[in-house]
């Protein structure tokens, strides 16, 4: 029997989008792979991004994989609603983006034109 091993975790007070996470991972990282979304804070992001990356900011999402089966994505839903103008999508959609994106970069997907082909793949199947 395959793993369908999700977890999400809200340790904000605020309500997470409704999206077919299960869906999603099963079709980018595939059913074998354990995958764990925790929705932070934008002070715990910002904490995060620091001791990770460098950068003294919040950012709308870390993606952390764990091992070739396994990783975990950290998501700002303060900062993902201010991108989504930026990025001139509702906000449902740019969590469905921003989802898509995390979940490249846990397949080993850099930024550029190979990442910005998958996600618009992925976009229009899950929007």
């Amino acid at each position: 029997m395959q793993d369908e091993t999700l977890t999400i975790l809200n340790t904000t007070k605020g309500k997470l989008p409704r999206l077919p996470f299960l869906d999603m991972k099963n079709a980018m990282l595939g059913t074998g792979y354990s995958l764990s979304l925790v929705y932070v804070t934008q002070a715990k992001m910002k904490k995060l991004n620091g001791a990770h990356r460098g950068h003294d900011y919040a950012t709308d999402i870390l993606s952390f994989p764990l091992t070739k089966k396994s990783g975990e994505i950290f998501i700002c839903q303060k900062i993902v609603h201010k991108k989504a103008v930026d990025f001139d999508m509702t906000i449902k959609k740019y969590n469905v983006f921003i989802v898509i994106h995390g979940m490249l970069h846990l397949k080993g997907y850099d930024h550029g034109s190979r990442m910005d082909k998958a996600e618009k793949i992925f976009l229009r199947r899950f929007s």
